[in-house]
């Protein structure tokens, strides 16, 4: 019996079929390793290589809806077909591997706070996280859950002079009251100095800890180019002024101010919380207090100048045009002071930094660079989890990585928050 041959429609149902499968396993290798993490290419690379591997099973579910409607066109039928089949069988056992590397992160953490923080980290207890059906609900929604509207009581509230750029929201829960003491946290956001929003980022995390009984702040800051640094950590400032006068109206605790965010938001955290009350970022307002009790920066940019190559050579002319405003030739003094890194001495708080190996946009060496900074200089507890495989951003969504992450930084929180307890209680007469 010979083998009916394929008609015209089936072939060229198989070789479309063949160019997506090999366009998706293309894919699923740049989410496990990235294809550039230099230059334009490195920028062009971050984005397909975040979404799958903080999304595998969704690129997995959408390969194979592909693969049914192209198999209902008798893509099967050729030798193309039979090849894209293949190609498409090894493209989901990768991403599933990306999906049992997201879920190992988990790991990581515990391992990075059981080095940061010794036998400290066993002794506090933390609220139970989420219920596993709860967990896999909000890793299906992904970047559609949106858990702001349920959180935020009191939104674009000014803590400044600049219209909208100074405005922040605050979530918490409803019962909080003025008087209640619950502990603070002040999400920065990114977006290279230039974009974003108080909308956007630090969403996982600050639902997690208003659900907890802490009062969560997220800001917006003026931006570039139209603003020139120092303009965005003198925001950041402001705002840390406004909380430490304002917050005990909505129920914080003045007293206990944590600072985090992602990306320029985790240079932003790391420089505020390195420079307490340091008068040339506080123009006008010297006196106001803006210490923090500890900063938990995401992938951040911890050097303007590059000074030991970690970072990316070719940021310092995007900072030149858009940012700074003035090469680091003409004001020296003015890029080092914009480096988180100039500032690490002994008066650090305690930090947790988070970093991913597989980053395009901001290299993880520099992460190890400013951590191993702050292990010698400072003498309080640095956390540093360094991710296997994750990319700049993971985060922002509700990822197993991401959530695992909010479990990791809300026991540091924790730990630091009953440093403070303890070290209030001892004050008492």
């Amino acid at each position: 019996m010979t083998r009916r041959r394929p008609s015209f429609e089936q072939r060229l149902a198989g070789q479309r079929f063949l160019n997506r499968s090999l366009l998706g396993a293309l894919n699923t290798v740049n989410g496990h390793r990235p294809f550039s993490r230099e230059g334009r290419t490195g920028v062009l690379t971050f984005f397909p290589s975040w979404l799958t591997s903080e999304l595998p099973l969704h690129a997995i579910a959408w390969q194979a809806l592909a693969t049914t409607l192209h198999l209902r066109r008798g893509a099967l039928r050729s030798r193309a077909g039979r090849l894209g089949l293949a190609v498409d069988a090894a493209s989901w056992y990768g991403l599933y591997r990306l999906w049992a590397q997201g879920m190992a992160s988990q790991s990581v953490y515990e391992q990075a706070l059981a080095e940061g923080l010794g036998d400290e980290v066993r002794e506090v207890t933390v609220p139970a996280g989420l219920a596993p059906a709860i967990r896999r609900r909000k890793i299906v929604l992904g970047p559609t859950d949106y858990p702001r509207r349920r959180w935020v009581h009191d939104a674009t509230v000014s803590y400044g002079e600049f219209g909208r750029r100074n405005q922040l929201d605050i979530w918490r829960g409803p019962d909080l009251k003025p008087g209640d003491r619950a502990p603070v946290l002040l999400q920065v956001h990114g977006g290279a100095w230039i974009i974003g929003n108080k909308d956007q980022q630090g969403m996982p995390l600050m639902e997690r800890l208003a659900g907890h009984g802490w009062v969560c702040v997220s800001i917006n800051y003026r931006l570039s180019p139209r603003a020139k640094w120092p303009a965005h950590i003198v925001d950041v400032k402001r705002a840390l002024g406004w909380i430490k006068q304002h917050i005990a109206e909505y129920g914080g605790d003045p007293d206990f101010v944590a600072i985090t965010g992602g990306s320029a938001g985790g240079h932003l955290c790391s420089l505020a919380a390195l420079t307490a009350n340091e008068p040339e970022f506080q123009p006008g307002f010297e006196d106001v207090d803006t210490s923090v009790a500890c900063a938990v920066p995401f992938y951040g940019v911890y050097d303007f100048t590059n000074r030991d190559g970690t970072g990316r050579a070719d940021m310092g002319d995007m900072l030149t045009r858009l940012v700074m405003g003035v090469s680091p030739t003409d004001a020296p003094e003015l890029w080092d002071h914009a480096s988180s890194m100039s500032w690490v001495d002994h008066d650090a708080p305690p930090f947790m930094v988070l970093h991913g190996t597989n980053d395009c946009l901001v290299p993880v060496e520099q992460a190890r660079a400013f951590v191993a900074l702050l292990r010698k200089a400072s003498s309080e507890p640095v956390v540093y989890a360094e991710l296997p495989g994750a990319q700049h951003a993971f985060d922002v969504f509700a990822s197993p990585r991401s959530l695992f992450a909010v479990d990791a930084v809300e026991r540091f929180l924790a730990v630091v928050h009953e440093r403070h307890r303890r070290s209030v209680d001892a004050d008492r007469p």
